[in-house]
């Protein structure tokens, strides 16, 4: 029996009638098995990522291949220490990623060009391609292809009003595209060709395909790819590593990121444990006094210490703004 962890990422676009029911059979699956992780279903298909032992993923690979729906579906894998989440869900939904179109983008039907890793890595160095990262701010902010443009956007679906209001400085380049696993480009290269665009093309395989891709060893990605899971963030570039995060706080180089402690807020920011104390986990003045702070429960502080942080934050800052 093998008791290595590993952490599989994989999807696929094809139809699956009543997505409700599938998720509660799948559900029960998998946690027969012992997976944990993470599980949309909606009728356009699967995106999921779960861990495991060795054999218990390789026995979901299995079963998963055995399904006709399935038969040729990609999982990407990465080995791990232990499990990367903390529970099993499969959850029903309209669409595996959102881009909340009026009329939505079948990948099956139209989508951008496949390029595979080396091919990726070449046209990026084209001086007339441009590549656009299509994912969020706070995934861009830890780790990104070297010269990406980074869309000013929250969310995923907000994405194709963004390039509608920036087309003229992109619309007769050569557009490339990426994502952590693929699934995301799909949608959003369809939907740029259908918007018009020549010459559309996509990383196949995204962000994980590309990191181990023997020839290209992860080159001209900068930081670390950010991961939905306990893990956070992963390593790419297999040459060179360049931090290209930086602390909310102070600016300095990081990658580690924690949710703001205020949970009506829950912003995730990049910050040092240092800092993370310093500053209560609060992104904001206000974060940090709000009455559910989590920082401040969970280290058991009372007004009165929170009172004396504050005032040390307002005295520091103001000594270095004389």
């Amino acid at each position: 029996m093998n008791d290595s962890y590993r952490v599989l990422l994989y999807y696929k676009y094809v139809h699956i009638d009543n997505p409700e029911e599938f998720a509660v059979q799948h559900l029960k699956f998998c946690k027969e098995l012992g997976l944990k992780g993470r599980i949309l279903v909606a009728e356009e298909g699967i995106n999921g990522t779960v861990s495991g032992t060795v054999d218990q993923t390789e026995e979901y690979i299995r079963v998963m291949h055995e399904d006709q729906r399935f038969f040729d579906m990609v999982f990407k894998i990465d080995e791990a220490d232990g499990h990367a989440f903390k529970k099993m869900h499969v959850r029903p939904r309209q669409e595996i990623v959102t881009l909340g179109l009026e009329d939505d983008v079948n990948p099956n039907e139209v989508t951008g060009e496949y390029l595979e890793p080396k091919e990726f890595f070449e046209a990026m160095q084209n001086p007339e391609t441009v590549v656009i990262d299509a994912r969020n701010d706070y995934e861009y902010d830890l780790g990104h292809f070297r010269g990406a443009i980074r869309p000013d956007i929250k969310a995923f679906r907000d994405l194709p009003e963004w390039i509608r209001e920036n087309k003229d400085q992109f619309k007769d380049k050569r557009v490339l595209t990426y994502c952590t696993g693929g699934i995301r480009c799909e949608k959003f290269s369809g939907w740029l060709v259908e918007e018009g665009f020549k010459d559309v093309g996509q990383l196949h395989g995204g962000i994980a395909t590309y990191s181990k891709d023997p020839e290209v060893k992860g080159q001209l990605w900068d930081g670390k790819m950010y991961v939905f899971d306990e893990r956070i963030s992963v390593p790419i570039n297999r040459v060179e590593h360049v931090v290209v995060g930086r602390d909310y706080f102070t600016g300095e180089p990081c990658e580690r990121y924690v949710n703001c402690a205020n949970p009506e807020c829950n912003k995730q920011i990049l910050t040092s444990e240092e800092n993370e104390h310093k500053y209560l986990r609060g992104c904001s003045p206000e974060c940090r006094v709000h009455p559910r702070n989590r920082y401040v429960k969970e280290h058991g502080l009372t007004e009165e210490q929170v009172a004396q942080r504050l005032r040390k934050i307002g005295e520091e800052d103001s000594v270095s703004h004389s």
